[in-house]
């Protein structure tokens, strides 16, 4: 822990990555104020100091929000997995960059010391990203742009903001670029869940033995970020001096069938795979370049993809039974 007695405002902090973040700023003696339109039950009371339930598209909320806070970590965004980000545009960018620029502008009113914004690696350029044997993406390789999806495209958008109002109002900014962030407490049904979390979903739910489906041809690749090596990269980032994006995920390129043999192992059971072609897949494939991660945050992810998705399968395995059972999840 690097931040801390200080007054930080978590967006988002009903969700996946920001109640993980929230948890662990709280555990440092700083005043968390989190902020959603909604909240998971996986979020305990004890994350927060302060917990106000509000829409970030209306800025005399963002305003509000934004009082007093030091360090704002800027995580709230309409988002998902591939099926979701595929099939949904207008939403996406509408909420998101209302959030965003309201966020921007009510921290530069209110005078926060810095600004963190949750960038993704959707940013990079579809022409980058169409072979399974990527190269990895370096942070200059956003431009020129293409991103695959409109998610990408409201995310680089918000990024040339933050660059615009670090120029002309000097706000402090730091911009980080998720690289499939994964763990327990994560979503993993509905539709919004990411690859990681739909295997094990799908995986956990099938009989031994027993079969599931793969959207693509299995040979898609990616990388995947452990969610507690998310959180401390980007803690880390916001008390850098780094103003620049800066790519945070894992550079083990693995096809989606390597991901889900990997689950199977976990779970132990005889899983045949089947594949649909016609599901959304994204681009072939996309994995990080860690270089910069290295020289400027002397750090890199640490958790292995074995371990880190032995912990989701557990925790998805779990609240799928406690469901079965007639718990509230």
């Amino acid at each position: 822990m690097m931040i801390e007695n200080s007054r930080i405002l978590i967006t988002g902090a009903g969700g996946f990555i920001g109640s993980h973040m929230a948890r662990e700023l709280f555990s440092g003696n700083n005043f968390v104020r989190g902020v959603d339109i909604k909240w998971d039950n996986y979020i305990p009371e004890a994350c927060c100091s302060e917990k106000l339930t509000m829409d970030l598209r209306v800025k005399e909320n963002c305003l509000k929000a934004t009082e007093g806070i030091d360090y704002v970590f800027n995580l709230a965004a309409n988002m998902g997995g591939i099926g979701f980000i595929t099939e949904v545009g207008a939403d996406v960018m509408y909420d998101n960059t209302l959030i965003n620029a309201h966020m921007i502008r009510s921290s530069f009113e209110n005078k926060v010391k810095r600004i963190l914004f949750s960038s993704s690696a959707c940013i990079y350029p579809n022409f980058k990203q169409t072979s399974p044997e990527v190269s990895p993406l370096k942070e200059e390789d956003a431009y020129p742009a293409d991103p695959d999806s409109f998610y990408g495209w409201e995310k680089l958008y918000t990024e040339k903001m933050l660059e615009a109002f670090g120029r002309d109002c000097s706000l402090d900014t730091r911009i980080v670029r998720y690289h499939n962030i994964y763990g327990p407490e994560g979503t993993f049904k509905g539709g919004r869940e990411k690859s990681p979390a739909a295997l094990c979903r799908k995986i956990a739910q099938a009989a031994d033995p027993g079969e599931i489906e793969i959207w693509g041809d299995g040979r898609q690749t990616r990388s995947y970020c452990y969610i507690d090596d998310c959180v401390k990269g980007t803690i880390m980032l916001m008390e850098s001096d780094f103003s620049q994006p800066l790519n945070i995920g894992s550079d083990r390129l693995v096809t989606i069938d390597e991901l889900a043999d990997i689950i199977i192992k976990i779970s132990g059971k005889k899983i045949v795979k089947h594949y649909d072609t016609t599901k959304p897949q994204g681009v072939r494939g996309r994995n990080s370049d860690n270089t910069m991660l290295r020289k400027i945050l002397k750090w890199e992810p640490g958790i292995s993809l074995e371990e880190g998705l032995k912990n989701t399968y557990i925790w998805i395995e779990k609240e799928l039974t406690n469901t079965a059972k007639g718990s509230v999840v």
